[in-house]
């Protein structure tokens, strides 16, 4: 009896974790693994969704999305509207923690500062979206403003333009993202030992050697893993260009995003648009995985 009440007790303490885990992994199964199994599935089916009895198609809607320009246009979209995202989200985000973190400034003036670089972080992407195409319409403040300092001669359709859209609605989102860069290197700053900077000032360097050889090197974990995770959420980005060009004009501004949203809701082809959403997943996923074991090689 001994043995079965220990055996009984060491499995009990084997499954207690797992019972408590149970109602996440079950809410987990049902809002993500679910819906991610059916759209793995409906790619691989004729008419999904339409018909009751839909027919296997093997790779046809890979085969008809990797036949389809506009979906290269839409992948050239989003690479650019990420990359640019991250680099800028990253560059500005440090310039204004640097100048957050800094003693020079009063202490006043950078909490004033601090409250009002925190600001695009708080607004949703509808509001982002609006506001953005308030400010950047033909009669808008912008063009007001750069035809009377001269820069522009003439107003400038920014979201209706193919030559513009893109760049504006990436600009757009920019301003909406470096808070987030801002907060985690400020963050980081804060946590670096003054005895390197002390140091440094005792070899002479110079101001850029110790934001070179002290600074840089000391956030580059956090850069590394923000920039990595602002990367994944940036590729999936679907209200703000939605809201502000609809993926237009001819299809300038086309991501991935709207792209399987079309095909789904506008076109109707459920079967294409699935194909494209496991594509985006396969993206999604190979970085996740290699922002997984970049954390476990730290």
């Amino acid at each position: 009896m001994t043995r079965q009440k220990r055996s009984h007790h060491k499995l009990k303490r084997a499954v207690a974790p797992y019972l408590y885990l149970s109602p996440s992994l079950l809410i987990i199964g049902l809002l993500m693994l679910l819906p991610m199994v059916t759209v793995i599935a409906y790619s691989f089916q004729n008419s999904a969704v339409l018909r009751r009895d839909p027919s296997f198609a093997g790779l046809k809607h890979y085969q008809a999305i990797f036949d389809d320009p506009v979906f290269w246009a839409s992948l050239w979209h989003t690479l650019y509207f990420t990359c640019m995202s991250v680099i800028f989200h990253m560059t500005i985000g440090m310039a204004f923690a640097l100048m957050l973190n800094s003693d020079r400034i009063n202490p006043t003036l950078r909490n004033i500062l601090r409250v009002l670089y925190i600001l695009p972080w708080l607004f949703t992407a509808v509001i982002i979206a609006v506001i953005w195409r308030l400010l950047l319409e033909p009669n808008g403040v912008v063009n007001s403003i750069l035809m009377q300092i001269g820069i522009i001669g003439s107003k400038v359709e920014w979201f209706s333009s193919p030559q513009t859209a893109l760049h504006a609605v990436t600009f757009a989102n920019i301003w909406a993202g470096y808070p987030l860069f801002m907060v985690s290197l400020l963050a980081g700053l804060q946590g670096i030992p003054k005895d390197f900077y002390e140091a440094a000032d005792i070899d002479g360097a110079k101001a850029y050697q110790k934001l070179i050889f002290i600074t840089i090197p000391q956030l580059m974990p956090i850069i590394i893993s923000i920039s990595l995770l602002d990367f994944i959420w940036t590729m999936q980005v679907f209200p703000l260009i939605w809201i502000t060009t609809g993926g237009g004009p001819i299809y300038s501004t086309e991501v991935l995003s709207t792209y399987t949203y079309k095909l789904a809701f506008s076109s109707y082809n459920l079967s294409q648009a699935s194909a494209s959403a496991v594509v985006i997943l396969l993206i999604s996923l190979g970085l996740t995985l290699f922002y997984i074991r970049y954390q476990k090689a730290r």
